[in-house]
C-alpha cells in the first residue's frame, strides 16, 4: 500500500535533504554547535546527575513483537579463573547477547527506510547483510552531549500517565513548555514524558507496549520549526500504537530519521528526571547521550545522564 497524500506533504514540509550537503550522514546533529554545547553546560547548576536508562536484564521490555529484537541474555564466560596460573590474578569475564534497541536506545537514521530511500536520499539497498549501515549508522555520530529540555506532557495535562490512545500533539508540546517556563531552541535534545513506561516499571511488560500514547504525524513539523537536534521519548514505540491514521504504521519514524535526519530515541526512563526538575522548577540541563559506536549499526543502546 502507497504511503496516503497526506504523508507526503509532510515529508516534503520537513525534508533536510542537502541542507548540510550531499555527503552528510549525521543530519540534524549538525545543529549542536561548539557555542550550543557552551550553553548546555552553563545550565548545570547543582551538578545533580538523573540516570534515564533501564536497566539491561532479560526480562526487558522487548515481549517478541518485533522479530528478533531480544532482551539482553547474559552469560559468564570464566568465573574466578587464575589464567597465568595457581595463585596469580584470577579473571571474571561475561557476555551478552541482545537487540541493539531491546531496551533505552537510539534509532540511528538508516533504521527505518521507505519508497526505496534513507536520508539524503541515499538507496534502501545500501543497508546490507554483509556490512550493515554503509552510510550514516550509528557509528557515524561523532559525539552527543547538548542542552536537554524535559516536555513533561503528562504533568502539564496534569496526569501521571496518558492515556493509551492519546497522541501527543504539537499542543501538547507547546503546553508542556510553558508548564516547565522553557523555550526549545536549535541544537536542543527533547526529552517527552508521557509516563508510559510506568506500566513496565511496575511490570505490565505487555501493558507497556500497546496501547500506547505517543507522538502524532503532525509533531515532526514542530521539532522541524524549532531545529530540535534529536528526540526521545518513554515508549516502546516513540510514536502512537495503534496508529492514529488506520494503516499508516510508523510515520513519525519515516519523518524524522529519512526526511529530517533526526535521531529518536525509545524507552528512556524520565520518572526521576520528571520528580527533579519539578523539585527545581528547571526543565532544561546538560544532557549526555553517546550512542555506542557499532560499525554499520542501525540503532545502539545508551545510558543517558541529565545534569541538572
Amino acid at each position: 500500500m502507497a504511503l496516503p497524500e497526506e504523508f507526503h506533504e509532510i515529508a516534503e514540509r520537513v525534508n533536510n535533504w542537502g541542507r548540510w550537503g550531499a555527503d552528510d550522514e549525521i543530519g540534524t546533529l549538525n545543529l549542536i554547535t561548539d557555542g550550543v554545547v557552551r550553553e548546555a553546560a552553563a545550565e548545570v547548576r547543582s551538578g545533580h546527575r538523573v540516570p534515564l536508562a533501564l536497566p539491561l536484564r532479560q526480562d526487558g521490555v522487548q515481549t517478541g513483537m518485533i522479530p528478533g529484537r531480544v532482551n539482553p541474555l547474559h552469560a559468564m564466560v570464566q568465573i574466578n579463573q587464575e589464567l597465568f596460573g595457581p595463585g596469580t590474578v584470577a579473571c571474571s569475564d561475561d557476555t551478552v547477547t541482545m537487540g541493539l534497541q531491546s531496551a533505552t536506545h537510539w534509532d540511528a537514521l538508516t533504521h527505518v527506510s521507505h519508497s526505496g530511500r534513507l536520508y539524503n536520499g541515499r538507496p534502501a539497498h545500501t543497508v546490507t547483510a554483509h556490512d550493515g549501515a554503509r552510510f550514516s549508522g550509528i557509528d557515524k555520530v561523532p559525539h552527543l552531549v547538548s542542552r536537554g529540555v524535559l516536555l513533561d506532557v503528562a504533568r502539564a495535562r496534569g496526569v501521571d500517565r496518558l492515556a493509551g490512545g492519546h497522541a501527543v500533539t504539537p499542543e501538547d508540546l507547546a503546553q508542556a513548555e510553558e508548564f516547565g517556563r522553557v523555550r526549545v531552541r536549535a541544537g536542543d535534545i527533547v526529552l517527552v514524558r508521557t509516563g508510559q513506561v510506568r506500566a513496565y516499571l511496575a511490570g505490565d511488560r505487555h501493558g507497556y507496549g500497546h496501547p500506547s500514547p505517543g507522538l502524532s504525524v503532525r509533531c515532526p513539523e514542530w521539532f522541524h520549526a524549532r531545529d530540535v537536534a534529536a528526540v526521545a521519548n518513554d515508549t516502546l514505540t516513540f510514536e502512537i500504537f495503534p496508529p492514529e491514521i488506520e494503516d499508516l504504521w510508523l510515520p513519525v519514524h519515516a519523518l524524522h530519521l529519512v526526511e529530517m535526519g533526526m535521531l529518536q530515541g525509545q524507552n528512556w526512563d524520565l520518572e526521576k528526571l520528571s520528580t527533579a526538575c519539578g523539585e527545581t522548577g528547571r526543565y532544561a540541563f546538560l544532557l549526555s547521550a553517546m550512542p555506542e559506536p557499532f560499525v554499520g549499526a542501525t540503532g545502539t543502546p545508551v545510558a543517558p545522564v541529565a545534569i541538572l
